[in-house]
């Protein structure tokens, strides 16, 4: 079947063999608006605000994330972190700070999967070494703990997967910690290690949620936290 091309040609691509064909949109779709690094900032946008308070220093920092809504009001609406704020009173760390900042609401922007950045910020070490959380749990470096927050914001907005103990796993932490106190458990409370879960004093660091929580039970070496065991 002939064509006749009554405009001038003003670009050509060669077809590979086997290529599929480019699917138009219908007419009777909507246009979904996705992530990328020329969305134009809306005039408001909904956030969170963490805060972040560390025995290095006598001032608190408080993280900010807000994000912008795609396809509002439609079945394929979707929650994306735009930018990031990051404020403290200590402006030992302000230059760094600042430069960490711009870098992750540039990764925010750019769009695609941005959930890398948590295992990156995660794996940075303080030289100095790090620190116990209040409730026991070990934060390698301060841009570790700013991961933490960037991950509980995912997953607050359903970008990140929720790696919460269903019923039975709380019930099976909660018989366990009651038989290893010989009772019934109490309410928590700050034992020697500062622990303010009220972990057994002398519990060890899991690996896997980085809490003071490990105990020995039945022999073997349990987490009364997330659960995780040396035995399987």
């Amino acid at each position: 079947m002939a064509i006749k091309i009554d405009k001038n040609i003003v670009g050509y691509e060669v077809v590979k063999p086997g290529a599929q064909p480019e699917q138009t949109q219908r007419p009777d779709e909507p246009k979904l608006e996705h992530m990328h690094e020329r969305l134009q900032r809306p005039e408001v946008l909904v956030g969170q605000t963490y805060k972040i308070k560390t025995p290095l220093s006598e001032h608190a920092l408080y993280v900010t994330i807000n994000d912008v809504i795609l396809n509002q009001g439609t079945d394929h609406e979707q929650r994306r972190p735009f930018e990031i704020f990051i404020n403290s009173k200590n402006m030992d760390h302000f230059q760094w700070i600042v430069a960490l900042t711009r870098i992750i609401s540039a990764v925010f922007r750019k769009g695609g999967d941005c959930t890398f950045l948590v295992e990156e910020l995660h794996s940075v070490f303080d030289p100095k070494g790090g620190y116990f959380k209040k409730g026991g749990r070990f934060m390698p470096s301060l841009v570790a703990e700013i991961g933490d927050c960037i991950e509980q914001h995912l997953k607050s907005i359903g970008m990140l997967e929720a790696d919460d103990l269903d019923e039975h796993q709380k019930a099976f932490i909660a018989a366990k910690r009651a038989e290893l106190e010989g009772g019934k458990p109490e309410a928590p409370s700050a034992n020697e290690d500062g622990n303010a879960q009220g972990y057994p004093a002398g519990a060890q660091l899991c690996g896997k949620c980085n809490t003071k929580a490990m105990v020995q039970m039945d022999g073997c070496m349990t987490c009364l936290n997330c659960g995780d065991s040396k035995c399987g």
